[in-house]
């Protein structure tokens, strides 16, 4: 279901704050022009993909986003699929899969990640709980080949409920059915534990793994032994900030440790 060459690199779109949220300041056409920016120097790069993110809307729900928040989530994906030619993918922080299927079934996006599918992690925001039940049902309702990318321990958060990453690992694949799996460092821009890396692969080797935080230039290859893909943000950000613009020579030095020349 996963419609992404392997290896595959996804760069991140750290969205500004959008409206409705605390911190929200700029107007919609400049947070277009931001994402559309972004979004092109992904595709100069030779990224494979683009993922968007409500980085900006913190403090983050714990469940269910805003309607303007998923009202500007999905102006900002439509405007992005029009203009640039790579698959986008939706993001809806903190862990609000039904909103980001429903955005990506209204804008044609080709995969959407969830932070916390399957089990229960305790967060900044609280329990937060896997819906996986009502997350492949409403995908099935929604009649779209849209991917589930799912990660497993997410970051910024402790697992609660099965604590060991590889029984974690399978109940991710194997009980919420999750296309492909998503495993990061303790945070944001932190590196993911290479052993837990290569004992997910084993243990799950019928599915996708990306990495999802932490890559560098200097770790990508080392990474791609592991994994079947990466999804990289502050790692081709301007000085290493998740809020800064992605940083066209970090990107093209990215993609060309990656091998794409």
């Amino acid at each position: 279901m996963i419609d992404l060459p392997s290896p595959a690199l996804i760069g991140v779109i750290h969205l500004p704050p959008l409206p409705g949220s605390p911190s929200y300041l700029l107007s919609m056409d400049e947070i277009l022009a931001r994402a559309l920016t972004d979004a092109r120097t992904l595709q100069e790069a030779a990224f494979d993909a683009a993922i968007i993110e409500n980085f900006g809307d913190v403090p983050f729900a714990k469940a269910t986003l805003q309607p303007a928040s998923v009202a500007a989530m999905a102006l900002v994906a439509d405007h992005l699929r029009r203009a640039v030619q790579l698959p986008i993918g939706i993001n809806a922080l903190r862990n609000d899969a039904l909103a980001a299927l429903g955005i990506a079934a209204a804008v044609d996006a080709s995969f959407i990640r969830v932070n916390v599918h399957t089990g229960v992690s305790a967060a900044d925001q609280g329990l937060l709980e896997g819906r996986a039940d009502e997350t492949i049902r409403y995908r099935k309702q929604l009649g779209r080949r849209i991917a589930i990318l799912a990660d497993v321990h997410v970051k910024h958060a402790t697992p609660i409920s099965e604590p060991d990453i590889v029984r974690a690992a399978k109940d991710t694949a194997y009980r919420g059915l999750a296309d492909a799996l998503i495993l990061t460092g303790p945070a944001t821009g932190e590196p993911v534990d290479p052993d837990d890396l290569r004992r997910v692969r084993q243990a799950v080797p019928d599915r996708r793994l990306f990495v999802g935080s932490g890559a560098k230039v200097d770790t990508v290859m080392s990474l791609l032994s592991s994994a079947s893909g990466i999804i990289v943000g502050t790692g081709i950000k301007a000085g290493g900030e998740a809020a800064n613009p992605i940083d066209p020579t970090l990107a093209q030095s990215f993609t060309r440790a990656a091998g794409r020349g």
